[in-house]
């Protein structure tokens, strides 16, 4: 079945503009979360890009962040499609169906949400709806900028054609239309100066394949193309050594487990057996140790109580306390003490270690 215009252009475009969006945040990346096509609830609902800020209170650098908040929505919309009223209303609608789609009540506040849309044309329908619809006022910050007041939610609207291709190369150039072969030597240039990053190899080969005959004229470009190319066919066989390994290595497996399951030899079984002996034995070891330990801790422990009792009640007999007494000031009952009392006062002239000697006996 034949794609639609509309599903083409999403499944050609909104992968290198979710790359490109990322290159052009490179310098905020460490604070930025970026989440590509964020799905709302479980109906066929999505976000096309979702950035969010790890610490809301650091400004973003790049000029296409500074309405940033904490949640950020973009809507992108490809060079052939255009920004529609239906579209602003979609993704507000979005956008609120994100805030209000959460475990807990109101854990995304409306104070943290801001709303871009990314269009290569200039949407004049939609912004002389906004204006005498909806009363909003629109600014133009810089080129292709532009930032809607009157909403509660922050909005701005990029128009990509507009940008400047000084602060914006990447995001100016994704399109099928460029014809500036300057502009394409420059994207060539900083592409070189990041060969191994992914997010650059996604987008310029997009822009390639859109506009192969201006790149046709660019010096290094067969440079560039050779590689992409041989990226794509070390993938592919890659993946076809991959299966066919896989399929013999099956195959002899089970071959081989016939043969083994068949003739069993003595020097197997001696080795098993060793291995099942080590193992009993490793494990024995360690329960034995366990329980060796444990005894001697209670063995120690109980010393140590009795070696201090036998101290106490010796000290306290030297200043001829009775039993009661001597009970009552380490509160236990004298039958408890009773043993260890007689013993100290019938050997007054022996040590501590001398009395527990006697009492272990």
């Amino acid at each position: 079945m034949e794609q639609t215009k509309t599903e083409a252009d999403k499944t050609y475009w909104h992968p290198a503009f979710f790359a490109d969006i990322q290159i052009e945040f490179k310098d905020d990346a460490d604070n930025l979360e970026f989440e590509n096509e964020h799905q709302l609830s479980t109906n066929p609902m999505e976000i096309d890009v979702l950035i969010i800020k790890k610490e809301k209170d650091i400004p973003v650098k790049k000029n296409l962040g500074k309405i940033f908040r904490k949640y950020n929505i973009l809507e992108y919309k490809s060079p052939d499609d255009s920004l529609s009223v239906d579209d602003f209303y979609k993704v507000y609608g979005y956008t609120c169906f994100y805030k209000a789609d959460v475990p807990y009540i109101n854990s995304i506040p409306i104070q943290e949400l801001t709303i871009t849309f990314v269009s290569e044309k200039y949407p004049q329908s939609l912004i002389l709806h906004l204006l005498e619809e909806r009363n909003y006022k629109i600014e133009k910050t810089e080129p292709g900028i532009y930032l809607v007041h009157g909403d509660f939610i922050p909005i701005q609207i990029l128009v990509t054609k507009q940008l400047s291709e000084k602060n914006n190369l990447w995001l100016k150039s994704l399109t099928n239309k460029l014809q500036d072969t300057g502009s394409a030597q420059k994207l060539v240039a900083d592409y070189l100066a990041h060969p191994d990053n992914k997010l650059y190899r996604s987008v310029i080969e997009t822009i390639i394949r859109a506009n192969k005959k201006l790149f046709q004229e660019v010096n290094s470009m067969d440079d560039i193309v050779m590689e992409i190319v041989q990226e794509k066919f070390d993938k592919r066989l890659k993946e076809a050594v991959d299966r066919e390994v896989k399929l013999i290595i099956d195959q002899r497996t089970e071959e081989v487990t016939k043969q083994v399951t068949q003739q069993v030899t003595k020097q197997v079984t001696q080795q098993v057996t060793k291995q099942v002996t080590q193992q009993v034995t490793q494990q024995v070891t360690q329960q034995v140790t366990q329980q060796v330990t444990k005894q001697v801790t209670q063995q120690v422990t109980q010393k140590t109580k009795l070696v201090d009792m036998i101290s106490l009640i010796q000290i306290k007999c030297s200043k001829n306390k009775p039993l009661s007494v001597i009970a009552d000031e380490l509160e236990t009952e004298p039958n408890e003490l009773l043993s260890v009392y007689n013993l100290v006062l019938q050997n007054p002239g022996k040590s501590v270690d001398e009395l527990y000697e006697m009492t272990d006996k």
